[in-house]
């Protein structure tokens, strides 16, 4: 499966005859697997139509001036909000010169100073405009700001010329972009991953649960497969299609999903714990359904077991990240559950009800915002926070800190054993 599948890719599209490339380009991300949407300058109106990207996208093309509600709707920080990446191809010599010195003076490059995502430039222009020791400046001002540059590439010109300028071809591009997904921060290293809510059973068709969707844990379990890591992932019940992990496992209880953790954790080298586990389960379980006879109906709750503090306590341990889904004093709950359970790292993330001041985050939201702590020595040892972003961006971030800490980790515990 292409590591596009999945993806929100923004395809910006600037001023210039190989903005034709471009229509093949959105149609095979869409073939990989991704939602893309298409942003114009107004000199790429002048040699191809919004109307041939919102055929070949399926959505309203977003441009300067645009008189389309629906298109005018997003605006440049929820679009730039909803990538995973940007793509700017074809990017002319103003383009690139705009966005190595920061201006933002049109939509598109309003929404790549605003975005967090994976950012990439095919430029595309006649062979003397490349040379330019002005561009030539440019680009390297860019990769300097870790945007990725992809091409050119050499050959004949629109203008008759021959030589470096040219844009990559559609084949080329794509396969540049499948390889900004793969980091390779956790080459080869086993990781647990848990998500999603349980179900605790009252009778045959009833049971307790909670609101975990499992997109936090999806995401995470993808952006690990993407750094190379060996994934298992154990899941509680989800509508979610699970990621091409190297494992999967189905579980419903807080129970089952114990024994799954359990059975996997042996040659772990990181476990992180986004599951909302059940803390309790119904002591008696009915055989049969609980007819509805009485006005009041009492169950007897008994504790589950502690999944995460069961793997902290192990003799050889992995290096353990649990999560803290909280509705009130958010960083102080998470700081105190973090040393009371012996973690090596805590994500905090509020879950509470939203309200007109505080956006849609937590369960059963595609965006998140995170607050990270980790310890050292059973000492709280440092923070970090990421402000409101798609889960599939946290997850990344996520487990780029998660690789440097764990590596940080192994180092100190190789001198500590010398």
């Amino acid at each position: 499966m292409s590591t596009l599948n999945g993806k929100n890719i923004v395809l910006g599209i600037t001023g210039g005859i190989a903005a034709y490339k471009s229509a093949d380009l959105t149609r095979r991300l869409i073939e990989a697997g991704a939602d893309v949407r298409v942003v114009m300058t107004t000199a790429a109106t002048e040699f191809v139509t919004a109307m041939t990207f919102q055929a070949l996208s399926g959505h309203p093309v977003f441009f300067d001036n645009s008189d389309d509600t629906e298109a005018s709707g997003m605006k440049h920080i929820e679009l730039a909000r909803w990538a995973d990446a940007i793509i700017v191809a074809p990017a002319s010599a103003n383009t690139i010169a705009k966005l190595a010195h920061g201006r933002a003076d049109n939509l598109l490059t309003t929404l790549c100073l605003a975005s967090e995502a994976i950012k990439c430039f095919a430029p595309a222009m006649n062979r003397v405009m490349w040379d330019d020791l002005s561009t030539q400046s440019n680009c390297k001002r860019l990769t300097d700001k870790n945007w990725f540059q992809f091409g050119p590439a050499s050959g004949s010109q629109a203008c008759g010329e021959i030589g470096e300028g040219r844009m990559l071809e559609v084949s080329d591009l794509l396969s540049s972009l499948e390889h900004c997904f793969k980091s390779g921060e956790l080459q080869g290293l086993n990781l647990v991953i848990t998500a999603g809510p349980t179900y605790e059973a009252i009778d045959p068709v009833r049971f307790i649960g909670n609101r975990s969707s499992g997109r936090m844990g999806y995401a995470i379990a993808d952006a690990a497969r993407e750094a190379g890591a060996n994934v298992t992932l154990i899941s509680g019940p989800s509508h979610l299609s699970p990621p091409e992990v190297k494992r999967f496992v189905a579980v419903e209880s807080a129970d089952e999903m114990q024994q799954a953790v359990m059975s996997s954790i042996k040659s772990c080298h990181i476990y992180i714990s986004t599951a909302a586990v059940s803390d309790y389960r119904v002591a008696d379980v009915a055989r049969q359904k609980i007819k509805k006879t009485e006005d009041r109906l009492s169950l007897n709750l008994t504790k589950n077991d502690d999944i995460i503090s069961a793997v902290a306590n192990q003799q050889v341990r992995p290096y353990v990240v649990g999560f803290a889904a909280e509705t009130e004093n958010v960083a102080e709950n998470a700081r105190q559950k973090l040393l009371r359970k012996k973690l090596d790292m805590i994500v905090a993330n509020d879950v509470s009800e939203s309200s007109a001041d505080k956006p849609d985050i937590g369960f059963n939201s595609d965006y998140n915002a995170l607050h990270i702590f980790w310890s050292s020595k059973g000492q709280l040892e440092g923070e970090q926070q990421f402000e409101l972003a798609r889960k599939t961006l946290l997850a990344r971030k996520l487990i780029t800190l998660i690789a440097n800490r764990f590596r940080d980790n192994s180092s100190q515990h190789a001198k500590d054993t010398a």
